[in-house]
């Protein structure tokens, strides 16, 4: 799969009618970095998928976005670039694309009193989830939630996995401005306002320290069963299918990272909970997690303390081994994102009120990991088990000086690794974007 540049002949689709967005360029060499951009989207308001949420179909040749105005669901020919509006309803919501079939799975909750109801982490309404094919728009009902919010499918598409809360707790303060993701506001002791990044801090805390009792569940796609697999009154959250194993799970314990433990690892039949990163300094954060391709490893941010030394860490469940990939302030990410075969990540940056209050760091960013060698080749007596450094060698690809980090970016790797897609709202109103990896 190789993207199309701006001189590809677009066929206009006979789905549905896209209204460009002409006042924002379709394609441009940045001018700081060399590399092209493209913007795959053609109306103000389209959104890709959170960082570790499958946009791709299986094959590499399509991808599914959010679309506004109506809302609904697109999909992008990585090919030609064009856009096909497939599905619009204005209680839908992208769930993920299937690891293996052409569908785009959904989720539709009903309007209460005639009003849509916003998802938020933990719902307390009835979900039913959709899923249509990305080429015949074919719908078809996979299951009814009765309440809670579905994270994530296996690997053979069996199995659906979500969570829900015993009460709802809304940690944003208010609606949302179109062009970002969440509104968080909270005020310091002295009735200041606090940053964006701090009173979302606030905010978390208010929720984990309610103790909500939560129950983690799956829904099989064949019969619709819903199951039970976890209790907790630990704030489960961001739970995802390993991408090999279709019955093992990564979830986290969700809350101020420097306070919770954050990444663990179960199965769907009750096994006992393991802890990936055990904490050993005070202010200490991991979090961000997200699976290598084949399953064998879990990626994570790491701070040592929390924004003043900045690592990409990865812990193999197969060996033990583990990996502290080192990277400067200004490049830390917001996200970090890995191609499918392993050999690259990338990093989509972050302004001055995150974590790193970086000075410079609004950029995407692609990174080499290169390894930090024994001195004169000796090595300590049990190095085997000691962690193996590293540094994170940084490339800028698109400069992000007008995109405002309320939005994130969530970079992935497009499946032939040649191409970033990332959300920015650099131009205004949001769309979905592509750097071209090489320079030419």
């Amino acid at each position: 799969m190789t993207l199309c540049l701006a001189a590809c002949d677009k066929t206009p689709s006979s789905a549905a009618t896209i209204t460009t967005d002409t006042a924002i360029p379709k394609s441009w060499i940045d001018p700081d970095t060399g590399h092209k951009v493209v913007r795959l989207s053609e109306e103000p308001g389209s959104r890709s998928l959170y960082f570790h949420q499958n946009s791709y179909a299986a094959s590499g040749d399509k991808m599914v976005i959010s679309v506004d105005n109506p809302k609904g669901v697109a999909v992008v020919d990585l090919v030609s670039q064009q856009v096909t509006r497939l599905y619009e309803d204005p209680n839908i919501g992208i769930l993920f694309m299937g690891p293996v079939s052409r569908d785009v799975y959904l989720t539709y909750i009903p309007p209460i009193d005639g009003e849509v109801v916003h998802p938020q982490n933990e719902l307390q309404t009835p979900t039913k989830v959709l899923a249509v094919n990305i080429d015949s728009g074919a719908v078809r009902d996979v299951a009814t939630v009765a309440r809670g919010k579905i994270h994530s499918i296996n690997n053979d598409e069996t199995l659906l996995i979500g969570a829900f809360a015993e009460a709802a707790h809304n940690l944003e303060t208010g609606p949302r401005d179109s062009r970002f993701e969440a509104r968080y506001e909270a005020k310091d002791a002295d009735g200041n306002p606090l940053s964006f990044a701090d009173a979302k801090e606030v905010r978390m805390d208010e929720r984990l320290e309610k103790r909500i009792p939560m129950q983690m569940f799956t829904v099989n796609i064949q019969s619709g069963e819903q199951k039970t697999i976890m209790k907790s009154t630990d704030w489960l959250n961001h739970i995802q299918f390993s991408p090999h194993d279709p019955e093992l799970v990564m979830y986290s314990h969700e809350g101020p990272w420097h306070k919770v433990d954050r990444i663990w690892v179960t199965d769907i039949h009750g096994k006992t909970p393991e802890k990936i990163h055990s904490r050993m300094m005070n202010m200490e954060i991991a979090g961000h997690e997200f699976w290598s391709f084949d399953g064998s490893t879990i990626y994570y941010d790491l701070q040592t303390p929390r924004g003043q030394d900045f690592w990409l860490a990865s812990y193999n469940l197969e060996t033990g081994e583990r990996v502290w990939r080192h990277m400067e302030r200004d490049e830390w990410s917001v996200h970090f994102n890995i191609s499918r075969d392993g050999k690259l990540f990338a990093g989509d940056g972050g302004d001055n009120e995150m974590v790193a209050k970086a000075k410079d760091g609004k950029w995407i960013y692609l990174f080499d990991s290169v390894p930090v060698k024994d001195v004169a080749g000796i090595s300590a007596r049990n190095a085997k088990d000691l962690v193996k450094p590293a540094v994170l060698k940084a490339t800028k690809l698109v400069n992000m000086q007008n995109h405002d980090y309320r939005l994130e970016p969530n970079i992935t790797f497009t499946p032939d690794g040649k191409w970033l897609v990332f959300r920015s709202n650099m131009h205004g109103p949001v769309h979905v974007y592509a750097v071209e990896i090489a320079k030419h």
